[in-house]
């Protein structure tokens, strides 16, 4: 019997699970269906207003929960916005805690529910495995910075771009490519997570199908009996992936959150160093 053709990018494939009308927004159509990237993404909103629901308590000798919630905060708060930017980083520390716990839970679902993409449980899509949700969440990040540079300090934000000291010419030539350097950081930032993601999850997907179809093989009987050997490696391959995964989903969440504070510190503690 022929074996079906291993499809490691299937599980990347978007599809309407509800289907509802199309809303005209002057000549832009909005599909308003949800698919399994939005069913994703709800989960995780929903995983992560309970998880502050019910850990935001205010008791002086907090739980397991607050412990932990207060614990996320302290690594924003006291490990990137505050050795990054200071004192005046502050009011940023909501965003950049958003930004991190959003990605993080969207990680680590795509890893811990992976399993579900066998039984076509839609809730395990790796949303940001998807290079428009990264892209989303990255230019968000830099036209915030960017229109928070010009709020606070209007027109002289340009110098950012001026290196002192190199002359009328040199510093025109610097200045396109400092320019060039500063507006491709979102395409950095979306690729770096997409990448990360992406890849992982596509070696996950071929050694499962090594696991099942050397298993399959094996159970033919004969010589073909010592596929298991195989099948098993490519088991504890995975077993061994799924760990390595879970560290990249927390890295990569913490990479982005990071990045993410030291372009706003260009702008909080603007021309500090130039």
């Amino acid at each position: 019997m022929q074996q079906p053709a291993i499809q490691p990018m299937e599980q990347f494939m978007i599809h309407k699970i509800v289907s509802l009308p199309t809303v005209h927004i002057g000549g832009l159509a909005v599909d308003l269906s949800i698919t399994n990237s939005i069913l994703s993404m709800m989960v995780g909103a929903v995983l992560l207003i309970a998880f502050f629901a019910l850990t935001a308590r205010r008791e002086i000798v907090p739980n397991r929960g607050q412990a932990l919630a207060e614990s996320l905060y302290n690594i924003i708060d006291r490990v990137l916005v505050g050795p990054i930017i200071g004192q005046e980083g502050k009011p940023y520390v909501p965003y950049i805690l958003s930004l991190f716990l959003i990605i993080l839970v969207l990680n680590l679902m795509s890893v811990v529910f992976a399993i579900g993409n066998l039984a076509g449980f839609d809730a395990a899509f790796a949303v940001t495995s998807q290079l428009a949700i990264t892209a989303t969440l990255a230019i968000l990040t830099f036209v915030s910075v960017l229109v928070l540079g010009f709020i606070k300090h209007g027109p002289k934000f340009v110098s950012l771009f001026w290196v002192p000291g190199m002359g009328v010419f040199g510093g025109a030539a610097m200045v396109i490519i400092e320019m060039i350097s500063y507006f491709v950081r979102p395409v950095t930032l979306a690729l770096r997570l997409f990448g990360n993601m992406l890849g992982g999850h596509v070696v996950m997907s071929l050694f499962g199908s090594f696991v099942v179809a050397l298993g399959i093989l094996a159970l033919s009987g004969g010589i073909a009996t010592l596929a298991f050997v195989p099948s098993a490696l490519s088991f504890a391959m995975i077993v061994g992936l799924t760990g390595l995964e879970l560290v990249v989903a927390i890295l990569q969440a913490f990479v982005f959150a990071a990045l993410a504070t030291v372009y706003l510190n260009e702008v909080v503690n603007f021309g500090h160093g130039h």
